[in-house]
């Protein structure tokens, strides 16, 4: 009996389970596809669309309860009059919905935001363009909203800036990933990007090769001041002879004078005025 009733409740909670939503839901070329989040056989799926001029969520016409896993969804872009959309899908079983997923691109265009990210130590820079048409219509009013966190994790909401924002104090070492869209008078418009991972990278100051190399060169020298000090101070005389370059006396600078070059005088001796010449005397090297 009791056996019978577990069995009973099982069958009713998995008939009343709602489907597993849908997963990496993205456009490509105006093709919307995702990736069912089970093999059911019995599931379909419904596309959803919405603009900035009706506000609302409609279905897609053409995809409506499909069981395939892709939509082409051209005809909303004549919806909107930038064509800028948004989608969502939504997956159905037994008169039971999942939660809509809303789609992204993976391309920017005129809808979607063109972006890069440049990581620092402990920050992430996002630069962003005004390249397009809702920049040119709407001026300030068209801004861009930005989802940063960490990858795996679910996205937190930044701020909404004109242009490029550097997003501080992140964690080094980890991946963040970022996730832009138009926004136009404080409301969504068009396809979100899919999001873009990047490592932040740890800070060449404080990296452990680099306080290491440091710590390295202060060892050194702390240990050659020393030894450079007791050669300055007790082998100065014997580098001073290293350095000094050699020298040889010419041959003939030890033979007495020519008679012809003793200056011939009328005078005396004793008139004569002479300098006194220091005698030089050649020694021999010390080795």
């Amino acid at each position: 009996m009791l056996f019978r009733v577990l069995f009973i409740l099982f069958v009713v909670q998995a008939l009343s389970a709602s489907p597993p939503a849908p997963q990496n839901v993205h456009v490509d070329n105006w093709l919307l596809t995702w990736t069912p989040a089970a093999e059911e056989g019995d599931t379909t799926y419904t596309v959803e669309y919405s603009s900035f001029d009706i506000g609302v969520w409609k279905n897609v016409t053409s995809c409506v309860h499909i069981s395939s896993n892709s939509c082409n969804v051209t005809s909303t872009k004549a919806e909107d009059e930038h064509g800028c959309v948004r989608l969502r899908v939504q997956a159905e079983r037994r008169g039971l919905t999942s939660t809509p997923v809303e789609a992204c691109s993976r391309h920017g265009d005129s809808c979607t935001p063109y972006f890069s990210l440049m990581p620092g130590p402990g920050s992430l820079t996002v630069h962003l363009s005004r390249n397009h048409s809702l920049a040119r219509d709407y001026a300030g009013h068209a801004k861009h909203r930005v989802y940063y966190g960490k990858e795996g994790e679910p996205l937190l909401y930044d701020e909404d800036p004109l242009a490029s924002v550097t997003i501080p104090e992140l964690q080094e070492g980890q991946r963040y990933c970022v996730q832009v869209q138009n926004i136009n008078y404080g409301k969504c418009v068009g396809l979100p990007t899919c999001p873009q991972c990047v490592l932040i990278p740890p800070s060449k100051i404080y990296s452990t090769p680099t306080v290491i190399l440091a710590v390295g060169l202060i060892i050194v020298l702390v240990l050659l001041i020393p030894v450079i000090a007791y050669f300055l101070i007790c082998k100065i005389e014997r580098i001073k002879q290293c350095l000094r370059p050699p020298y040889e006396l010419p041959g003939d600078f030890l033979e007495p004078f020519p008679d012809h070059y003793l200056p011939i005088s009328s005078s005396s001796p004793t008139e004569e005025c002479w300098d006194v010449i220091t005698s030089i005397s050649p020694q021999e090297l010390s080795t």
